[in-house]
């Protein structure tokens, strides 16, 4: 019992230093709140207060790089739609002042059919002929040639007519080609391929090929010829 006795009263004593000590090394009371010990809510609060500035937030983390990069690449998605669709806008504009555009015989298929088909019949009639036919090869080429097509054909069928009725000299012209290589309103500008077909009373026939450069007005509603090249 005094072994036990003993023991108590010495750890009593011992408790009471400790408490002591402890006291000797709080601050004087000053109305200044005391932290409570670690692990106890008071020091918990302290914790977290001193941390506060270390940690991230949930708005932090929100507006962190990861969130702010698709911002970015839309942004500059934006931007370079917004000048592709210039650049487009301006090559549109270029193309529609090019003078290729005002070439309808890129575009308007009927008007270009229009004047191949009267080019095309109009060579094929002035420059066939026959010692019986003279006059009426000559009666076709003033309606369907005008200008210097018209004062060439004269001069060249002049010397050709005297030829066609004393060596009965028959001429036959079959257009194989005709290509319109600009044609606006009122102009065309076309290259035939053409063959010419001789016969000589008496003699075989012979063929020579021509191409000619050929360039045509629309009058009243029909392409006639105003100038022929050779080439």
């Amino acid at each position: 019992m005094k072994l036990r006795s003993g023991t108590t009263d010495v750890a009593t004593g011992e408790v009471d230093d400790v408490a002591k000590e402890v006291m000797s090394d709080q601050p004087a009371s000053g109305g200044a709140e005391k932290a409570g010990p670690p692990g106890t809510a008071e020091s918990a609060g302290d914790d977290d207060t001193d941390s506060g500035a270390g940690r991230t937030t949930g708005d932090d983390r929100e507006d962190g790089p990861g969130r702010r990069w698709p911002r970015v690449v839309a942004g500059v998605l934006a931007a370079v739609l917004v000048l592709a669709g210039g650049a487009f806008y301006v090559a549109g504009r270029q193309l529609r002042d090019t003078p290729a555009t005002d070439n309808r015989a890129l575009t308007d298929s009927m008007a270009t059919t229009q004047v191949a088909g009267d080019v095309t019949n109009a060579l094929g009639k002035v420059f066939s002929y026959g010692p019986a036919d003279i006059a009426a090869t000559k009666a076709s080429a003033q309606r369907l040639l005008a200008g210097k097509a018209l004062q060439q054909y004269a001069a060249l069928f002049g010397q050709v007519e005297k030829q066609a009725a004393d060596q009965k000299l028959t001429l036959t012209t079959h257009v194989v080609r005709a290509g319109v290589i600009r044609l606006t309103d009122d102009s065309a500008q076309l290259l035939v391929f053409l063959d010419q077909v001789y016969e000589r009373k008496g003699k075989a026939a012979s063929t020579a090929a021509a191409q000619l450069s050929v360039t045509a007005r629309l009058r009243e509603g029909r392409w006639t010829i105003v100038d022929i090249k050779s080439r």
